[in-house]
């Protein structure tokens, strides 16, 4: 039987939340369609699992993820677990909604990006309704950055300063939401966001694992000096931390390059020296710093998400983070 899962603080907010999370951005049909049927199972193991954390977003195969999401939670007590939605894009019916790549056989919903005081408001009430649920423990300003807008990005974090954020700081106020924060996969933007608002919490991707620590330098101990809890995702790099160097490994959700697989692959021989699984180590490394209240990992199959919870609870010997620490420093 898996250990249910460690509690941590989040942050200032002062609740205990599982430092296992489900993230949902496989459900929402993200480069491979996912089942019904393994959606519902993927929930039920994490839930069975002790998992209480769920992340989701409008963005997620437009809205499906949400639906799977809501669908799955509705017989459980709303107080009993902690749910993470996202602002900052719009849901609109549509017949004919285009191009919906990478997600796939979603909603016919088109999509686009609005974080504009008035435009945040609507979004919130059309996920409260998609989820069936009358608040969110917290909601997070999505994807303002570079990655995402290219070169208006400083107009878009503007927009979302003046705009997303003060209808996020109003519906904390009234009780629609017990947090709000920024989530976006780079470190500056998200100490921006940290100067310009009064924010409880972030979720970071792909900068604070095994392969990439860019979040170790100022983000995370200022988030800890703040009380910002932070939760984690990417904890695998998209794949290739839990897949290990086979042919068709995967980074960033692109195909692993040439550094990233030699690095994987001298990590996987310290795993094997110490006969422990790389992935266990990916996830212990991802809650390693105390900044972060949660690791959010998602799954296809209920396989994956209860291998994911086996991998959280593993023991990882003292001397094997001793041996990574020198794989740092080795040239």
């Amino acid at each position: 039987m898996t250990t249910p899962p460690a509690t941590r603080t989040f942050g200032r907010v002062g609740v205990d939340v599982t430092l296992a999370g489900l993230g949902t951005v496989a459900l929402g049909n993200m480069g491979r369609i996912v089942p019904t049927t393994d959606s519902r199972a993927v929930i039920d193991a994490a839930w069975d699992g002790g998992v209480r954390l769920f992340d989701t977003a409008p963005m997620y195969g437009h809205g499906l993820a949400e639906y799977r999401l809501a669908e799955q939670l509705r017989d459980h007590p709303r107080d009993s677990y902690f749910l993470v939605n996202k602002v900052g894009r719009t849901l609109r019916p549509s017949a004919d909604p285009g191009d919906t790549s990478p997600w796939l056989a979603t909603p016919p919903m088109a999509m686009g990006f609005d974080y504009s005081y008035d435009g945040v408001l609507r979004q919130v009430e059309a996920s409260l309704q998609r989820m069936g649920t009358d608040y969110f423990d917290a909601l997070l300003v999505h994807d303002t950055d570079r990655f995402t807008h290219g070169d208006a990005q400083p107009e878009r974090f503007r927009e979302a300063v003046d705009g997303a954020f003060q209808a996020l700081l109003r519906l904390r106020d009234e009780g629609v939401t017990r947090s709000i924060g920024i989530g976006v996969n780079e470190s500056d933007v998200c100490l921006a966001a940290l100067e310009a608002v009064d924010i409880d919490c972030m979720l970071i991707a792909g900068t604070y694992n095994l392969l990439s620590t860019t979040a170790l330098d100022e983000l995370l101990p200022e988030c800890a000096r703040r009380g910002v809890a932070v939760i984690n995702g990417r904890a695998f790099g998209s794949g290739i931390l839990a897949t290990g160097t086979t042919k068709d490994a995967r980074f960033n959700y692109a195909t692993a390059p040439t550094d990233i697989v030699d690095r994987v692959r001298r990590i996987e021989f310290l795993c094997d020296e110490f006969g422990v699984e790389l992935g266990a180590v990916a996830i212990r490394f991802a809650g390693s710093h105390p900044a972060i209240a949660n690791v959010c990992l998602g799954a296809r199959t209920a396989e994956q998400q209860e291998r994911n919870l086996r991998w959280m609870g593993a023991v990882i010997p003292d001397e094997l983070w001793l041996a990574l620490a020198e794989l740092d420093d080795t040239p």
